[in-house]
Parts: C-alpha cells; structure tokens; sequence
C-alpha cells in the first residue's frame, strides 16, 4: 500500500518535533539541576514542593525570631549583671558610711559616688537594642525610665506587657522586661531608684540611721536582681533549644526537598546526551526520506 508523501512528512515533523521536546526538557534539567520545573513535571511532586517551601519560609521567620529573642535576652542578662554589681558595690559603700568612724564629709563624698551610681542604673534601666528599649514592656520606642527635674523621684513611662517573640503554633516567649516589676512598681522601699535617692539624701544630712535602712532594702534589691538574671538565663536555655529544634526541622524539610526536586546532575547529562543522539538521528534520518522522495518525485 503506497503511503502519501504528506503522511510521511507529517509523521517525520512530528518525531522531530517529540525528540527536540525531550532533548529540550533534558537541556532544562542540567542548566536548572532541577528535576521538577513546571507543573506537567511532576503534579503530585510540585504540590510537595510548593508546601515544603513554604514550610521552610516559616522556619526561617521563626529562625529569626530566635536571634533576635537571644539577643534581646543576653543584653538584657549583660545589664541586670552591671546593675547587681553596681548594687553590690553601693551595699559595701553603705556598710563603710554607717560606721561611727566615718565623718560628714566622707559620707558628703559618698553622697556623689552615689548619685554617680544613681545615673549609672538609671542609663542601664533605659538599655536598648536596635533602637529599641528593653525594660518598657511593649512600649519599647519609650525610654521607660526618666529622674524628674527635682531630682527627687524616677517614672516609669513604659507598659506593664512584656515584650515577646513568637516561636510558632502559639508559643511565645517573653525576652523583653516589665521595667516598673524590674525596679519597683511603687515609690516605696521596694524601688531601686527611691533607695538610692533616699541613700544620697541620707549621707548628705550624715543621716546614719537612714543609710542603715537602705542597707537593708538593698538586699531585697539584689535579690530580685538576682530573680530577673536567673529568669534570663532560663529563658536563654529554652531558646537554645527551640533553635536547635528549628535547625533540625530546616535540615529535614530541605532534604526532602532537594529528594523530591533536585535532579542528578550526573545522570542529566548522560540524558541530555542521549536525548541529542537521538534527536541528530532523527534529523538524520528525516534528511535521507526527503531526499529519496523528491528523487521518486522527478522520475
């Protein structure tokens, strides 16, 4: 049976056109080093990929956030330890100034030494990173703490919600501080702030039975010091953690990814080099039946 000669070129264009699509999908896979490229691909292997990138987008956030929150903690950890040191070195100027051996004007010395320190707390309480101020709650673009002109009393300009980050599924963190429950929430003794200024006062008026009183609430000042540093370093612990749980989570569901859309590089080529034997065959071939049935034409 004698078969047309559009038949044969239409059959011959259509091989061409089906082995140049393959050797073309092939040349995608080595310059992509991806398996999955479009849709047609690999449907169910796309839709995979697709939630495992955006699986890996969240980690990354919450990645973030565990920088940041350890960052937040550890300055804040480095700044509660200066104030207790400060602390500490104010409970032994105390000691010394209420002896009977030390006159009014030492203790109008330590007066100054005092107030130096007064500033020195004062600047660690309004702490910040990134421009943000760590001891105000939430209200971290306030400086939460602030002396008034009299001298005689520090407010707290900040919010009473400490500042958190989130690690995902609901679970925060709070890595910033309440700063009126870090240095006293009332102008009483339990107020760090009111003890210093009240401990200038007394060794300005050689006052020593007041200086002895603040000797006593600066125990309970270290103490709660002490408290906050400890919560610190906890919540670093938990965080540490949380990161290695991330890092862990990331290094799976990348796997899994490149398992589903990476290509063997490899094998790629030798399918590219395949795909282009096959693909000058065909041409090959397609050549020598057009040149015969043109010569059947003119006889």
């Amino acid at each position: 049976m004698r078969i047309a000669s559009k038949t044969v070129y239409e059959k011959i264009v259509s091989n061409l056109n089906t082995s140049y699509s393959d050797m073309s999908k092939a040349q995608e896979v080595v310059s992509t080093t991806k398996r999955i490229n479009k849709l047609s691909d690999d449907p169910v292997g796309l839709v995979t990929v697709l939630d495992l990138k955006s699986s890996l987008s969240n980690i990354d956030q919450l990645s973030r956030n565990v920088t940041m929150g350890k960052s937040w903690l550890t300055s804040s950890e480095s700044s509660l330890t200066q104030v207790n040191n400060i602390l500490t070195d104010i409970k032994a100027l105390t000691v010394q100034m209420s002896s009977s051996t030390v006159g009014s004007a030492q203790r109008a010395n330590a007066a100054g030494v005092i107030d130096g320190d007064l500033k020195q707390i004062l600047s660690l309480a309004n702490s910040q990173i990134d421009g943000r101020s760590m001891f105000a709650g939430t209200n971290t673009d306030k400086t939460p703490f602030a002396l008034n002109a009299a001298g005689n009393q520090v407010d707290y300009n900040g919010n009473d919600t400490a500042f958190s980050v989130n690690l995902g599924s609901g679970s925060k963190v709070e890595v910033g501080k309440v700063g009126s429950e870090v240095f006293g929430q009332n102008w009483d003794s339990s107020n760090i702030f009111k003890s210093l200024i009240d401990l200038k006062t007394a060794l300005q008026n050689n006052d020593v039975s007041g200086i002895q009183t603040v000797m006593t609430n600066l125990d309970q000042h270290m103490t709660k010091i002490n408290a906050e540093i400890s919560d610190v370093g906890n919540k670093s612990n938990s965080m540490e953690v949380k990161n290695s749980i991330i890092s862990d989570l990331k290094l799976n569901y990348t796997d899994r990814k490149s398992s589903l859309e990476d290509a063997d590089v490899a094998q790629a080529v030798i399918d590219l080099n395949a795909k282009q034997l096959a693909y000058n065959a065909a041409l090959t071939s397609a050549s020598k039946i057009m040149q015969l049935s043109l010569v059947d034409f003119l006889k």
